[in-house]
């Protein structure tokens, strides 16, 4: 019995049975994603907020049937619960539990959290997966880089200050509030809330922007190439 059930949750198994199981889990997590967000509109009816009540029961149950189910086929117990997707299963209840013990007032935090169900459409989507291992293989270039890259944050932030502290002593009064600068820059965004008026603080952007060109073509060459090194590991040799 314990191996049947292994192979039913198993969505890598070709057996019908296990692929109609994946396929009613991923509809039940785009339900309770649709029901979530529809929660979030005004003026909802009595009738609708009761259906809504239903359709969180139902989905909270069968996703608990699922967790402890996992748990029980699973070889190491305590590997699968501390794993990714078992934190993932586990936090896509919890809120529904949780919220019969918490202050009410503590509520809505506990209903964002039920967002975490998203993830558990990872387990069943081939394209997410090769993505993952793709992060997993390029995992220490991207820290990396962002290491790297918080410390242009911060070296750009001190540059800007002294450029335009003098002339700008409302937006730039010190370097924690010129990081905001720093980052929409350094990202490309420019949101124009904050620029410089100086020529030196005009030339120092200049080569900021340069840089944040860069910084954003980096990380999709390390991702690009990671993703095609995994693809290639799961085709037939």
């Amino acid at each position: 019995m314990k191996q049947k059930i292994k192979l039913l949750l198993d969505d890598t198994y070709p057996a019908k049975g296990s692929r109609s199981v994946a396929f009613f889990i991923q509809g039940l997590i785009l339900l309770s994603l649709v029901a979530f967000s529809i929660e979030t509109l005004p003026d909802l009816s009595e009738n609708s907020i009761y259906w809504l009540q239903v359709i969180e029961f139902v989905c909270v149950i069968l996703f608990t049937i699922e967790y402890v189910f996992r748990i029980y086929v699973a070889d190491k117990k305590l590997k699968f619960i501390f794993s990714f997707f078992g934190i993932v299963d586990l936090l896509a209840i919890l809120p529904f539990y949780l919220s019969f013990v918490v202050d009410l007032r503590s509520l809505r935090t506990l209903r964002f959290v039920r967002l975490f169900r998203v993830f558990k459409l990872v387990r069943y989507n081939r394209a997410i997966k090769h993505f993952t291992n793709a992060i997993s293989i390029a995992k220490e270039e991207i820290l990396l880089f962002l290491f790297v890259t918080v410390i242009l944050i911060y070296l750009a932030a001190v540059g800007i200050y002294y450029f335009e502290n003098a002339a700008q002593p409302n937006h730039f009064s010190s370097i924690f509030s010129s990081l905001w600068w720093a980052i929409v820059t350094l990202t490309t965004v420019g949101y124009g809330d904050i620029y410089p008026i100086t020529a030196g603080g005009r030339v120092f952007t200049f080569f900021i922007l340069l840089i944040g060109l860069g910084i954003v073509a980096i990380p999709t060459g390390i991702i690009s190439s990671a993703l095609t090194k995994t693809i290639d590991e799961k085709l037939p040799k």
